[in-house]
């Protein structure tokens, strides 16, 4: 009985190792990389199409009047989003074999990011002909409403079906290494009952003390079961760790920067796009909505009720005063170090979007030229600086839950590759040792 019981967790756990392994496997190389692929993705396409505003609000007409540095990041930004996009649909591409509807959705979105491009390109030949602005505004429209209608939708329907992968594969594996762990234990308790029962029975029916080796082969079968415990646990939790804790988190924080980049770009179309300007407006507070929602707030209430909430929220961590991606993020805080990078987020966010009052003042009063340098601009007091340091304080606390995301795995793995081969081997080692402790006995009854 021994031996089977033995023989029993040692199939189980190699069973559970193996899988425990695929699934991390799955997820280090195959779930998370494509969803973060499909943000990066969403990511530079808000940004290229930003950075294009800021090309032909800085180029002037023909050059002449041109915003030089403004000009020169920008277009250094413009071909770094591209080659993103272009490297991101490559590995989408790649990884969504066999998944028929993934993989229509890059092709829409390989076919649809080129005649975007196509559009693009026209916007920026004709703005470098002198009184070509216009003509370069008219192709630009036409880029932003393919951006807005077709491209961004679907890199977001990626985002989306990519996570609920991994979700699943989440959920799925949970519910396996439940059931290892409630068969090890059913496996495993007996076996050490039925060890100690066996050593007790040899010592009564012998007449003499405990025999070591076969102490030593029960001591083994102990540690045996504790590793596969420990093994099983061990990967039970991190999932939760990677997944929720830490995952959750960085698909929410990389769709808000992306949020946030398309917020910011609507500003430099507002002030390309005079007759579309009440629509870039309604846009910029949708987005600002989404992010942290206040509800009722329009843009002359929105700093305002933004202080307001997020004072309350201070005081008291329960607060629910607003909504959105940043209330998402706040909601799942659990790494040392998380909760101030992301109330450091939200207070550069609160400073961008008092700079947004501002900009939208200088436009008012007809200072368009000045209204440009302060949202494109790259002096330290400007909006874009700002900006600049809301995304940074973004990154920050995306980077803590994708360091813990990572840390989760190789946790997991780490316990698999030492746990794993204890297990069996100590296993091993006791069903050797309770053959050789009860030779002795058996040869007794020759």
């Amino acid at each position: 009985m021994c031996l089977l019981l033995g023989a029993g967790l040692l199939l189980l756990v190699t069973l559970a190792a193996t899988g425990a392994w695929r699934t991390w496997d799955a997820i280090q190389h195959r779930e998370a990389p494509r969803t973060v692929a499909a943000t990066e993705l969403n990511l530079a396409l808000d940004d290229m199409d930003a950075q294009t505003a800021n090309i032909l609000l800085s180029s002037g007409d023909a050059g002449k009047g041109r915003l030089e540095e403004s000009y020169s990041k920008a277009n250094g930004f413009y071909h770094d989003a591209q080659e993103t996009i272009s490297r991101s649909l490559r590995a989408l591409g790649a990884a969504s074999e066999g998944d028929t509807a993934t993989q229509d959705t890059v092709v829409a979105l390989t076919d649809g990011f080129a005649h975007y491009q196509e559009l693009i390109g026209r916007a920026l030949e004709n703005d470098a002909h002198p009184g070509g602005k216009d003509a370069a505004r008219d192709c630009y429209r036409q880029a932003t409403g393919l951006l807005s209608r077709e491209l961004l939708p679907r890199a977001r329907d990626l985002v989306e079906a990519n996570d609920a992968v991994y979700q699943k594969e989440y959920i799925a594996a949970r519910s396996v290494l439940e059931m290892w762990l409630i068969a090890a234990a059913i496996v495993g308790v007996p076996l050490i009952v039925a060890l100690v029962v066996l050593n007790v029975g040899i010592a009564r029916t012998f007449h003499r003390v405990f025999n070591p080796v076969l102490l030593a082969g029960t001591l083994c079968a102990v540690t045996a079961v504790l590793c596969a415990g420990r093994l099983l646990s061990v990967s039970f939790d991190e999932l939760k760790v990677a997944r929720h804790d830490a995952f959750d988190s960085v698909v929410a924080l990389s769709r808000s920067k992306a949020i946030g980049y398309d917020a910011n770009a609507d500003e430099s179309r507002y002030l390309l796009d005079v007759a579309s300007r009440p629509a870039y407006e309604r846009m910029f507070l949708e987005k600002s909505q989404d992010l942290y929602g206040i509800e009722g707030a329009g843009l002359s209430s929105y700093d305002q009720e933004l202080a307001e909430t997020w004072a309350a929220y201070q005081r008291d961590n329960g607060d629910e005063q607003f909504t959105g991606e940043y209330r998402r993020e706040l909601d799942n805080i659990t790494f040392a170090g998380e909760r101030k990078a992301a109330e450091r987020t939200v207070e550069a966010y609160a400073v961008y979007q008092r700079d947004d009052r501002t900009f939208r003042r200088l436009v008012a009063e007809g200072r368009t030229r000045e209204a440009t340098v302060f949202c494109i601009g790259w002096a330290s007091d400007t909006s874009n600086v700002h900006f600049g340091v809301w995304m940074k304080a973004l990154d920050e606390v995306t980077a803590i839950n994708a360091v813990h995301h990572d840390k989760a795995i190789a946790t997991a793995r780490h316990a698999i590759d030492v746990q794993g081969p204890v297990t069996l081997c100590t296993l091993l080692l006791g069903a050797g040792l309770l053959v050789r402790g009860l030779r002795p006995r058996l040869a007794e009854f020759g």
